[in-house]
């Protein structure tokens, strides 16, 4: 007989096992329960992992216990002193501008500023040219953040921009997701090491720490470039070749913004406390302070916006639907992934119902067809609300911005789905500004033109359209 076989039939013969099984799966279940439940999620999510738990005994805890809700007590840097002399200033508007602008400063501790210059960046190469040339300016510091970064020939170009700085005594610090930039490894980078330069890892995996949750599903999906304490650049483009049109014809379309002036100092502050966090190191914050520019007011309010499983405010999500309700003439959503949540549908339509341009742009085909089919589930509803729904055909689109009537600009790293909002580090750069509003809308425009809307008499078959959209749909927490 198979050792195995008899192994189980020994264990079947002790006496009363079957009851000492039940209560062993009755005690798992009621303790893992009482846990989840004193999370006090949404009451959907919340049943659908008891259900999952008692269908799957002991399975269902492995996979709770790797992609399962975490919450990120971060030993951040304390607010009152890494913050020390950021100055709200509130936006010239209405009262929806300053409740928007309290709203931000309320849920990330960053207050309003203003920038001097604001330049948007269509597509990989552009922006890879302006990042390049930008640290190439650098006499103090580079920091950087990104969640994808790839050793190919747009990594390569950027590392060794990178690894000049870095032997003219230039500091440069690198932070990369250790999911999102997998591809790369310490080798890739050894020559800027080497230079001086520094790398870290955000959440590595701690699959062998058996103790403890692996970081699977909490990523940086930020985006940041800080030159001297001058230059910021933040928004949707990751270091690859999948993003340089040069390189690929089929290269994601995508957005990138450039900042100076005050606003650099609130990117660089998300960056400084997500690499003390990451590396367990301070004692670099004080040189970083003093290599700030002295503060400069420009023209342009500007308020970054950040959010991450570090906090319960889901920040980016609130100032979207916030942004929505106070639209009084147009509401201009881009998005690659559109997930969204009751209080995000409800905006939507209820902007559309009350007579606003809404118009919602998605790619024709996402990178993932699971995230296109559950998009396509909310369209009927969108339709019927008035909601003029387009979807961008010639390439990937994996832009990331929000226009609302003529001087309201969201652009940054979010989707708009429940990984961004409640999951993922993000950020973005909200603008109350005519002309970076107008500049925006021109893109968007451009980008109608190749994106035909969805109608009523779209294919709605049961086994190619409506049964995946359905499935699709009930897995859309997960996404």
């Amino acid at each position: 007989m198979h050792p195995l076989l008899q192994l189980w039939e020994a264990l079947w013969a002790i006496p009363y096992i079957g009851l000492y099984l039940g209560l062993g799966w009755l005690a798992y279940l009621l303790g893992l329960g009482i846990y989840i439940v004193l999370q006090k999620r949404e009451p959907a999510a919340t049943i659908s992992w008891l259900v999952s738990l008692a269908a799957l005994p002991y399975i269902g805890f492995l996979i709770y216990h790797v992609f399962g809700p975490q919450k990120i007590r971060r030993h951040r840097l304390r607010r009152a002193r890494t913050r020390v002399g950021m100055k709200g200033e509130m936006p010239v508007g209405g009262d929806d501008a300053v409740e928007l602008a309290l709203l931000g400063q309320a849920t990330t501790g960053l207050p309003p500023t203003t920038a001097t210059r604001v330049e948007l960046l269509v597509d990989g190469a552009a922006t890879y040219d302006a990042l390049i040339a930008a640290i190439r300016t650098a006499r103090h510091h580079v920091h950087l953040e990104y969640y994808i970064y790839t050793p190919d020939r747009s990594g390569t170009a950027l590392r060794d921009a990178l690894i000049e700085r870095a032997r003219a005594g230039v500091k440069v610090r690198l932070l990369l997701d250790a999911v999102g930039s997998s591809k790369c490894n310490d080798a890739f980078f050894a020559e800027l090491l080497a230079a001086g330069g520094e790398l870290a890892w955000f959440h590595p995996m701690r699959f062998g720490q058996v103790w403890k949750r692996p970081w699977l599903n909490l990523r940086t999906h930020r985006k940041i470039v800080v030159v001297d304490g001058r230059i910021g650049f933040a928004g949707g483009i990751n270091i690859t070749d999948e993003e340089n049109e040069r390189l690929r014809a089929d290269a994601y379309r995508d957005l990138h913004v450039q900042v100076d002036g005050d606003a650099v100092r609130a990117l660089q502050l998300v960056f400084v406390e997500d690499w003390a966090y990451a590396t367990g190191n301070r004692d670099f914050i004080g040189d970083v302070a003093r290599a700030m520019p002295p503060p400069e007011r420009g023209p342009i309010p500007t308020q970054v916006i950040t959010s991450g499983p570090d906090s319960d405010w889901e920040a980016i999500h609130r100032l979207h639907v916030g942004a929505i309700h106070a639209a009084k003439r147009r509401v201009w959503l881009v998005t690659p992934y559109f997930v969204p949540g009751e209080a995000a549908m409800m905006a939507l339509t209820s902007a559309a119902l009350g007579g606003l341009d809404v118009r919602l742009l998605v790619p024709k085909q996402s990178d993932s067809k699971l995230v296109t089919f559950a998009a396509r589930s909310y369209f009927d509803t969108l339709l019927a609300a008035g909601v003029k729904v387009y979807e961008y055909g010639p390439r990937m689109l994996h832009t990331k911005a929000l226009l609302v009537d003529d001087d309201l600009a969201l652009i940054g790293s979010a989707n708009f789905d429940h990984r961004s909002f409640r999951l993922n580090f993000e950020i973005c750069l909200l603008f109350r500004d005519a002309d970076v509003a107008a500049d925006l809308a021109k893109l968007i425009e451009r980008e109608f033109a190749n994106a035909p809307r969805a109608r009523d008499d779209r294919d709605r078959s049961f086994w190619r359209a409506r049964l995946p959209e359905a499935f699709a749909r009930l897995l859309s927490p997960l996404l």
